[in-house]
């Protein structure tokens, strides 16, 4: 029986080959999702998300030629439209953070489970942002840990009451909609306080919205 719809396409960078190997033996047995092509470094990323044009694009952070942040900051640059999900370590929390200001819609721990990884792509694809549970406080801690008080008062000025906020509802991913009826608004104003919030934080997208609020004490993660 044909399906009604098209499989989520899907781009791997990662100099491993065995998770690489466990990547594509994972997806094997998934209908919806489709692995398109796989690289071994950000360059050779950057090239076949421009001949392959994936839905979503999952990337390590540590590659030779290219590392993973360099990667996405280009991709965020030359395809806004794909979604691109950092892969990390434990130990790697840390970089996250820089992956997240340029342009990822989320991260994924790499020993996550099937269906984390599987919910972490579907996610990302609905341009909504995944933010992986097991490490979401500790990247919080090491986002904050990172500004001095002055900067964050002065951050937080910059920005009025309701536009915190608004920043506030969509860190935790409530519609312009919901956000809407929830503060009796129109959503022609709360999409214009969100472009608004794009310029005065210099974010390209959501997740750097999450960063800047993360980072500045708007929004902690629970």
């Amino acid at each position: 029986m044909q399906k009604l719809y098209r499989s989520i396409r899907v781009i791997i960078a990662d100099d491993h080959e065995i998770y690489r190997d466990g990547f594509r033996q994972m997806l094997s047995h998934n209908g919806d999702i489709e692995l398109v092509a796989e690289a071994t470094d950000g360059a050779s990323l950057l090239q076949l998300a421009a001949v392959k044009d994936p839905d979503v694009i999952l990337t390590d952070i540590k590659m030779p030629v290219m590392n993973g942040i360099e990667a996405t900051r280009q991709l965020s640059a030359k395809f806004p439209h794909i979604p691109v999900v950092a892969l990390t370590m434990f130990n790697e929390d840390h970089q996250i953070i820089d992956m997240l200001a340029a342009g990822a819609k989320g991260y994924l721990l790499k020993d996550a489970a099937k269906t984390e990884m599987i919910t972490a792509i579907t996610t990302v694809h609905k341009n909504e942002n995944f933010f992986c549970n097991a490490t979401a406080q500790k990247v919080s801690r090491l986002i904050a840990s990172r500004i001095f008080n002055t900067e964050l008062r002065e951050k937080r000025i910059m920005l009025t009451e309701r536009e915190q906020e608004v920043l506030k509802l969509l860190c935790e991913q409530w519609s312009t909609r919901d956000i809407a009826d929830l503060l009796g608004l129109s959503t022609r104003t709360v999409e214009g306080l969100r472009a608004d919030l794009l310029l005065k934080t210099d974010s390209r997208n959501l997740a750097g919205l999450v960063v800047f609020a993360i980072r500045y004490g708007i929004f902690t993660v629970d």
